[in-house]
């Protein structure tokens, strides 16, 4: 009986282990993925505002993943970058 216990103390501290090593990669995910949408809509707002300019920015995976990791220093540096390079 006492094994029996010991046992399932092991499965559910096991299980408690495992969770907490996946979701925190899950949920860095989850928050890359919903700030590269943010930074996708950001670029699309630019790109809006840019056209009475004639400014426009390239609306893909990198651009949107560029500005989901560096927020707004990231909308500059893609802005730079434009103006720099053409």
């Amino acid at each position: 009986m006492d094994t029996n216990i010991i046992t399932f103390l092991a499965c559910v501290c096991f299980i408690f282990i495992f969770g907490k090593i996946l979701i925190v990669p899950i949920q860095k995910i989850i928050k890359l993925v919903l700030n590269s949408i943010l930074g996708g809509l950001t670029i699309y707002l630019i790109n809006l505002i840019g056209a009475n300019f004639g400014f426009h920015i390239g609306l893909n995976f990198i651009t949107s993943l560029i500005v989901g990791l560096l927020g707004i220093p990231g909308v500059v540096c893609l802005i730079i970058v434009k103006l720099l390079v053409g």
